[in-house]
């Protein structure tokens, strides 16, 4: 617990103690081997990235000194221009409204960059880690797009959906928010309760372009 500004604010470490072993939401389903003993080339990549930092980010967009603040925290510059993202070295920042903001770092480093927050940002905001309920993964390769377009009601033509570009969506009757990493990347942070569910369900979409499983 620390005190800044006459105000009490409480910062908890969420990392795993030695005894306690974090683990993906899709251990179950190995991917190693999967990744190991499945085929090597196809037109749809797979890729689960099990234990990424996710904190949720709240302030004034019309706040300079926050603005800038929050900016120097992480690296890179807080966009306040709708459906963008900015990234830097080991961090993410997706606009999800306009007053909020998703992150992604390393899970290392998340309660560190959220003591940071909490030691350095002026004004009123909230930063949440919601690591906890969301998980990310990550669909490449020449036939990246066709499986999005199966997947979600979004056009996904690069004229419409350009790289660096985020969107929350409807995703396989679930949800997920799509942020562009390339021509033919998308990274996908989704509900940690659902991935299983979309596991299948991409599993099944890619099957007629051939799937490879990274790890």
């Amino acid at each position: 617990m620390s005190e800044a500004n006459n105000n009490v604010r409480l910062v908890m470490d969420q990392l795993p103690g030695d005894d306690i072993q974090g683990r993906s939401p899709l251990h179950h389903a190995d991917l190693a081997t999967v990744a190991a003993q499945g085929s090597q080339e196809g037109g749809v990549t797979i890729q689960h990235h099990p234990l990424v930092g996710l904190l949720t980010l709240r302030c004034n967009a019309g706040d300079a000194d926050q603005m800038a603040a929050a900016s120097k925290l992480l690296g890179v510059e807080l966009h306040c221009q709708p459906l963008t993202s900015s990234a830097g070295e080991g961090v993410a920042v997706r606009w999800m409204s306009p007053d909020e903001w998703l992150i992604s770092v390393d899970g290392a480093k998340a309660f560190d960059l959220e003591t940071a927050f909490h030691n350095d940002m002026p004004g009123h905001y909230a930063l949440v880690n919601v690591g906890g309920g969301l998980t990310v993964l990550e669909v490449s390769g020449e036939h990246a797009v066709d499986v999005m377009m199966k997947t979600a009601p979004v056009d996904f033509h690069l004229n419409t959906f350009p790289v660096g570009k985020v969107v929350s969506t409807v995703f396989a009757k679930s949800s997920a928010t799509i942020r562009r990493l390339a021509d033919d990347r998308f990274e996908l942070v989704i509900r940690r309760s659902f991935a299983d569910y979309l596991w299948l369900w991409l599993q099944d979409a890619s099957r007629e372009y051939g799937l490879v499983v990274r790890t």
